[in-house]
């Protein structure tokens, strides 16, 4: 049976999508990147997947009327590539219902806190600024909210006395590389089962509470 196809939504420098990617690349999972879609032309990830043999496609807002119509040829592109599950990867835009109804249970995201802690933007000042002794990171399914879709993964991830706001999105990047193709693989799999709000993964993540 040949692999489940992700597509990946990036605005950024795409350091998530390059770990997503050569996951796959070096047989770690046993999905295929289909396709790396970003809103901005300006972006690394855009070249970078292309350099990693994805295609990189550009569909900027700005280019359509409205956002209905931005995030419709968002859709389509994420069509035509057939993809199963669609995987945030530092896209910073929030998606509509609409968007999100089209593809019903089939949105990741990844946030740099423990959810429902620090939702929204810097999450890691956030976590910082308020003195936390422990943050992470947390992989959910995406709703119509903003940071608010159910709970499929997190890992801790310590602040340490004389941390910056920086040292802790660092520390806490390096685990989401880890862990985010792994949870996708899961997820794309069907290795879970919902109880109401509840995702219980029915696979064990490697490396996960096991010592590191």
């Amino acid at each position: 049976m040949s692999n489940k196809r992700i597509g990946i939504l990036v605005s950024g420098r795409g350091s998530n999508m390059e770990a997503i990617v050569r996951a796959s690349k070096q047989g770690l999972v046993d999905y295929d990147v289909a396709v790396c879609i970003s809103d901005k032309a300006s972006a690394p990830a855009v070249q970078k997947a292309r350099d990693l043999g994805v295609p990189g496609v550009v569909v900027r807002k700005r280019d359509y009327p409205d956002r209905g119509a931005f995030e419709q040829a968002m859709g389509d592109v994420l069509g035509e590539y057939d993809v199963d599950l669609v995987v945030l990867a530092g896209f910073m835009r929030l998606l509509s219902g609409v968007f999100v109804r089209r593809f019903p249970g089939r949105i990741v995201n990844i946030h740099p806190s423990l959810l429902p802690a620090f939702p929204g933007l810097n999450a890691q000042s956030q976590a910082w600024e308020h003195g936390v002794k422990v943050s992470g990171l947390t992989i959910h399914f995406v709703d119509e909210g903003l940071d608010s879709g159910p709970i499929i993964f997190q890992y801790p991830v310590p602040v340490w006395p004389g941390d910056t706001a920086d040292d802790l999105a660092a520390r806490i990047l390096v685990y989401e590389h880890r862990f985010y193709p792994l949870v996708i693989d899961a997820v794309v799999a069907g290795d879970f089962e919902m109880q109401g709000r509840r995702v219980m993964l029915k696979r064990r993540i490697k490396g996960a509470f096991e010592g590191d």
